[in-house]
């Protein structure tokens, strides 16, 4: 099936990974969790490191696509007091100078409302959100409010998914298509998983649409084998284990550079 154009008007974060393939480049989205320590320094310097656009985690108690790293990071980002609107307008006034999507899960969208939800990100100036436990079926009143506030929905694709749901849920996606590279919750792996590059070949012969591979993504080797196929890569893991050991925001940078540098080089 040949790729389709978009049929929407690309927002800022679309634009800037466009902008890197259309260069001959592979985007790096790197995810941060909110809230936590000196998590606004860092994202500060991750965007001067390299990153084509920062994923922030509003951190949450029970959710369902974290592996233990980064529930530990959300735990602790809890137990240090962060709020989700506290998060939102930090990250909005953050000085990074590239997108900023958020990462959340359907509760903390629904409790408010998705129109105010919506329109609490775009006033804070997020361009994207990911929410991983709303299924497409389900999604329409959330995608149409954001759709009118200006915020990019990501949407997810396991390698599990069918053709035809693959198709209509690129067709809906926006900003990039998010493909889960394997079964299972994030964390980091010694190997990258077949199931990551294949999905993302499924992907791109279907959409024009970004497609970026997160969930096992552990190496700048792992980023540079699944960017053979993908258009970029979402990294998690990896960085917030550095958090967790106690880098400074400089320190985590410095291995952003080293995921950018092995994608320029495309090692």
């Amino acid at each position: 099936m040949s790729a389709a154009q978009p049929s929407h008007v690309p927002g800022p974060l679309e634009s800037a990974l466009r902008r890197r393939r259309d260069a001959g480049g592979k985007s790096l989205v790197p995810y941060i969790t909110g809230g936590l320590g000196e998590w606004i320094p860092t994202i500060e310097a991750v965007a001067q490191a390299g990153a084509d656009a920062i994923e922030i985690g509003i951190p949450f108690s029970d959710p369902v696509m974290d592996g233990p790293t980064i529930q530990a990071a959300s735990d602790l980002a809890l137990h240090q007091g962060a709020l989700p609107h506290e998060v939102i307008e930090a990250a909005g006034a953050a000085d990074v100078g590239i997108p900023l999507a958020v990462m959340t899960y359907y509760n903390l969208v629904f409790r408010p409302g998705v129109t105010r939800f919506a329109g609490e990100l775009a006033r804070a100036g997020i361009a994207g959100a990911i929410l991983p436990d709303l299924p497409l079926d389900e999604a329409g009143p959330w995608i149409d409010a954001a759709d009118t506030s200006g915020v990019e929905t990501v949407l997810l694709a396991a390698p599990t998914t069918p053709d035809e749901r693959l198709d209509r849920i690129a067709q809906r996606s926006r900003g990039f298509l998010y493909a889960v590279g394997l079964l299972g919750v994030t964390g980091e792996r010694a190997t990258l998983a077949d199931s990551a590059k294949e999905i993302a070949r499924r992907a791109k012969d279907i959409t024009d649409l970004p497609v970026l591979v997160g969930v096992g993504v552990s190496s700048p080797q792992q980023a540079v084998e699944v960017c053979e196929v993908a258009d970029g890569a979402v990294v998690g893991s990896a960085f917030m284990r550095k958090i967790l050991d106690g880098a400074s925001p400089d320190q985590v940078a410095d291995h952003v550079g080293e995921f950018r540098d092995a994608l320029d080089r495309g090692m």
